[in-house]
């Protein structure tokens, strides 16, 4: 009897809890996919000023003197500074001064500062070569390392939780089945106590079990319902496809600045990366230093052309 108890309960509440999965499986889909979409947002903003930088330079019109390691982590700063100097300045018009709901629940400003640390350190001990190095390497070891990137809402591994909502949609066609044949494996037997005699108590019999028969196929179409929907969310919310865009935008970003630069050479004097300083200040910074190097490389390049025509 208890035994009997337990499959209706299980058949009863197959539905519901396939529901409650369904539920819980598409949140945490939206969110890796949102949580990886925030690193490409930063990859694109990157590609964005990489482009721009490179459609201002033309060939031979700057001395030949550039580093690939300067040159990258000056382009790193800018993005950092500049898609994060707007985001502060509207906070300051807000009660939360500190950070914004997103940053606060998916750590976006750490996780690309942490990026930018990483990235630069890597940069630095690249040998220079005439053939492009490794960068593809280097740029998916960062990325999958970063801790505020890995994990949703800095918690859950999201390749682990990526694996189980992937294979969510097969499991409840499989549970749908399962209920089904339960259902039916429960109703069997009570057909073996049929009386052909008394028709009354075989026409209650069977429509008993038509009904536990139709109510236990609902089960299969609850989990056919649900593997379809969530296939279809998992192809529209796919964290993979928009990984591997982050990836390549990134890399192929890193390889415009290898092209331009000439060498690979560590300035004694660099600064490290400062993700808590203001932006604005750091752009104001930055901006000076431009212009001082521009008057400069621009006395130099003259004066190798005087030397080149005597």
């Amino acid at each position: 009897m208890a035994a009997k108890t337990f499959t209706e309960y299980f058949i009863l509440s197959l539905p519901y809890f396939m529901g409650a999965v369904f539920c819980v499986g598409a949140f945490l889909r939206v969110m890796i996919w949102y949580t990886v979409k925030r690193h490409e947002w930063f990859s694109r903003e990157f590609e964005k000023r990489v482009s721009h930088f490179m459609e201002t330079e033309k060939p031979g019109s700057t001395p030949g003197n550039v580093s690939f390691y300067v040159l990258s982590k000056k382009m790193l700063e800018k993005t950092y500074y500049e898609v994060f100097d707007l985001r502060d300045r509207m906070l300051r018009r807000r009660t939360d001064k500190v950070m914004g709901w997103s940053d606060r629940v998916f750590l976006v400003k750490q996780g690309c500062a942490w990026l930018v640390k990483d990235i630069i350190k890597q940069l630095k001990f690249l040998k220079w070569t005439q053939d492009t190095p490794k960068l593809l390497h280097i740029t998916k070891a960062t990325f999958h390392h970063n801790p505020c990137f890995n994990r949703v809402f800095g918690v859950f591994p999201i390749s682990s939780l990526n694996d189980i909502v992937s294979i969510l949609p097969g499991l409840f066609v499989v549970a749908g089945i399962l209920g089904t044949f339960i259902g039916i494996a429960k109703g069997l037997p009570e057909l073996g106590g049929m009386n052909l005699q008394d028709m009354d108590s075989t026409k209650n019999v069977m429509d008993r079990f038509l009904f536990e028969i139709s109510y236990a196929m609902s089960s299969s179409i609850f989990g056919i319902t649900f593997s379809l929907m969530l296939n279809f969310i998992n192809v529209t919310f796919s964290p993979d496809r928009v990984f591997v865009s982050m990836i390549d935008r990134f890399e192929s970003s890193l390889d415009l600045l290898w092209y331009r630069s000439d060498n690979n050479e560590y300035p004694s004097n660099e600064k490290p990366f400062d993700e808590h300083k203001d932006p604005q200040e750091a752009l104001a910074e930055e901006s000076i230093r431009l212009e001082l190097a521009k008057g400069q490389r621009t006395r130099e390049f003259d004066e190798i052309k005087k030397v080149k025509v005597s």
